[in-house]
Formats: structure tokens, C-alpha cells, sequence
């Protein structure tokens, strides 16, 4: 007579059998997904998008004076009614299709009204999951910007990201730089990653989008460097980020240049009060301070901190409440050949992402 088998043995050999194919699953995936990994050079050129009208100029004149404005888009997918998984809320992807293209436009309203010389963009995508496949290059750079001579450089170039319930999905996102005047060379400088694999094949890929623009009447030139520095390390990545940032930009002003690095920091500049946005509690995210001491005295430090830049993701934005989490981490660095005649953070009231743009003008110093 056939002995029969325990119902709780049988039981056992499902769930067994389950995470065998659960692992050979993941362990196939972690191998797809390295073999495919995103690896940029070093230094690589980058893709430049020229003026769609043919209107970019093609010096900088020593008297003119420049407009900058720097904003993170925050993939036009985190307006005021975003929270954010990883900043302590609980959505992956908080938008649906037509809110991410009116933040798209919305902000495309706002840019063209400040009308600046030069743009830099964070967190812009090209073809991501979380923003529903919609090309915000070819949108800003062919609407907003036609006018102009534009830069894109990937930081952000995943297959799949599988992680978490409902998963992330495939990631093409980057920084672009956008210019009245046409961009002569442009090229993506690599940063250091502070994570090791498997973390790292599913994670950004900092850089800095650097791009010129000749000086008129002299050999000298005008570079622009737009950035994105890391968020989610534990501090290392973002002081050896900034010691590259600080050796590159040293570098070109020791060759007589004009150099203008902006963007998403994630760090607060050491000289800026930031009293005014105090620390509400240990579980949010908390930026990083970035020591001016790193730099020479050949730089001066751009941050308006008469509003914040950055509101916290823990939850949707709630102007009400006198303890919600801001931050300042979007600004400027500029060598001391220039001088900033003006600095401002626009309220815009995180209505469309969870940064305001940064609006800093520039102008040559008479060097006579």
C-alpha cells in the first residue's frame, strides 16, 4: 500500500520550488541587467541639439550680460500632490499622463516668460516609465527653446528597475543645458559612483554636462557647466563629487576662462543661513553641506535663501503647515572673473515639481 504524503511535506516542496524559480529569476535579471548596464566614458562628447530657427549667436560679448536659470523638473511628475517613495512617502509614480504633460507646460510658461540666456535642466526625461514614455527634450528644446542651441547628457539610463511594488520601470533621464548662443562643444564629464554593484546597475550615473561658447575678441571662453550631485549616498559621494567639481572648474579658470556650474546640489552651500528651514525629524531626507572651503578663492557662491528651493517628498505639499520640510540646494558657483548682479529663488510654490527655479544674472568683469 502507497504511503501517503504528508500534506505539510508537499506544502513545503511548493514553497520550495517557488523561490528556486524566484532566485534563478532574479539571478537572470541581475545578469540581464549587468550585462546592459549603462558604463559612459570618463569624458564622452554628448548629443547637441542645434536652434531648430538658426537663431543662436555664436559669441558672448564681454558687455553683455547673462540670464541663468537653473531648475530641477522633477520629471514633470512631482507637483504639489507628489510624495515620493524614497523621501519617506509611499508613491512610486504619482501622476498620471495628462497632470505630467500640464506640469510640462506649465513650466515650459514659466521658463519662457523669464526668458534667461541659459538654461540648465534636472531631471529631465526622454523615455522613462514613471513619466509615461513622453520625450521632455524634444518638447522644451523644440517649443520652448527653438531658438536655441541645447546639450542633453544621460544620468539616468536603466532598462528596469524592478524594485518597488509597482516597480519603477526603464529609465532614460538626464541633464540638459539650453543656450541663446550656440554650443561649440559640449561633453559629458563622468563623476564618481559611490556604489558598488548590484546597486549600482540600477542607479544614477552622475556627470556633468559641460558646454562652451567662444568670448568675442579673445581666445577665452565661456563654459557652462550644468549638474546633478548625489541625493541618496551617505555623504562620500557627494564630497568626492565635489572635490572633481572643484579641481575641474579650477582648471578651466586657471586657462583664462568664464565658468558657471549650477543645479540640483543636494547640498547647501556652508556660507548660506538656513535657520529658517530647520530639521523636522530624523526619518526625512536631509541634504548635504557642501564646504566652500573646498574651492578656491578664485570662486564666489550663488544661493538665495529668502525662499527654499526644495520642498521635502514625505507627503503632498502643504503650504499650511509651519513644520513641512524645505530645503536650499539649487544655486550657483561662478568664477571670479564674473559678477553676480543678482540671485533669486522664484516662488512658484512647488506647483509643478518639488523645486523652484533659480534665476542668477551675470555680467563680465572689466578687466582693464
Amino acid at each position: 500500500m502507497e504511503k501517503r504524503k504528508s500534506p505539510v511535506v508537499s506544502v513545503l516542496k511548493v514553497i520550495a520550488s517557488v523561490l528556486v524559480v524566484l532566485f534563478v529569476l532574479a539571478a537572470l535579471g541581475i545578469g540581464l541587467l549587468t550585462l546592459v548596464e549603462y558604463k559612459p566614458k570618463d569624458v564622452e562628447p554628448i548629443e547637441t541639439i542645434p536652434s531648430a530657427t538658426g537663431s543662436a549667436k555664436e559669441t558672448i560679448s564681454p558687455e553683455d550680460e547673462l540670464t541663468f536659470l537653473t531648475w530641477n523638473i522633477g520629471y514633470c511628475g512631482l507637483s504639489e500632490t507628489a510624495d515620493f517613495f524614497m523621501d519617506g512617502g509611499k508613491s512610486v509614480v504619482s501622476q498620471d499622463e495628462e497632470s505630467v504633460r500640464s506640469n510640462l507646460l506649465n513650466m515650459e510658461k514659466i521658463m519662457a516668460q523669464v526668458d534667461p540666456d541659459v538654461v540648465y535642466l534636472q531631471e529631465i526625461d526622454r523615455d522613462s516609465t514613471r513619466s509615461y514614455g513622453i520625450d521632455q527634450v524634444a518638447d522644451i528644446t523644440e517649443n520652448t527653446f527653438a531658438d536655441n542651441s541645447a546639450a542633453f547628457a544621460h544620468n539616468f539610463k536603466v532598462l528596469f528597475i524592478p524594485y518597488p511594488i509597482p516597480p519603477m520601470g526603464h529609465m532614460d533621464c538626464g541633464i540638459l543645458t539650453s543656450s541663446k548662443y550656440n554650443l561649440t562643444e559640449a561633453e559629458r564629464v563622468s563623476l564618481p559612483c559611490p556604489f558598488t554593484w548590484p546597486t549600482r546597475i540600477i542607479n544614477l550615473k552622475r556627470c556633468l554636462n559641460v558646454s562652451r561658447v567662444p568670448v568675442a575678441d579673445s581666445d577665452k571662453e565661456f563654459v557652462f557647466i550644468n549638474l546633478h550631485l548625489e541625493a541618496y549616498d551617505d555623504g562620500e559621494g557627494k564630497i568626492a563629487q565635489t572635490k572633481q567639481l572643484a579641481e575641474f572648474m579650477q582648471a578651466e579658470y586657471d586657462k583664462g576662462n568664464y565658468v558657471v556650474a549650477g543645479g540640483d546640489f543636494n547640498q547647501t552651500f556652508s556660507s548660506v543661513d538656513t535657520s529658517m528651514y530647520p530639521v523636522q525629524g530624523e526619518d526625512l531626507w536631509a541634504s548635504g553641506l557642501l564646504d566652500e572651503s573646498q574651492f578656491s578663492d578664485d570662486f564666489s557662491f550663488a544661493m538665495d535663501n529668502s525662499t527654499p528651493s526644495c520642498r521635502s517628498l514625505d507627503r503632498p505639499y502643504d503650504a499650511s503647515d509651519p513644520n513641512f520640510q524645505y530645503y536650499m540646494i539649487d544655486g550657483f558657483i561662478v568664477s571670479n572673473n564674473l559678477k553676480v548682479e543678482s540671485i533669486e529663488t522664484m516662488d512658484e510654490g512647488f506647483k509643478y515639481t518639488d523645486h523652484n527655479p533659480v534665476k542668477m544674472v551675470v555680467s563680465i568683469k572689466d578687466e582693464k
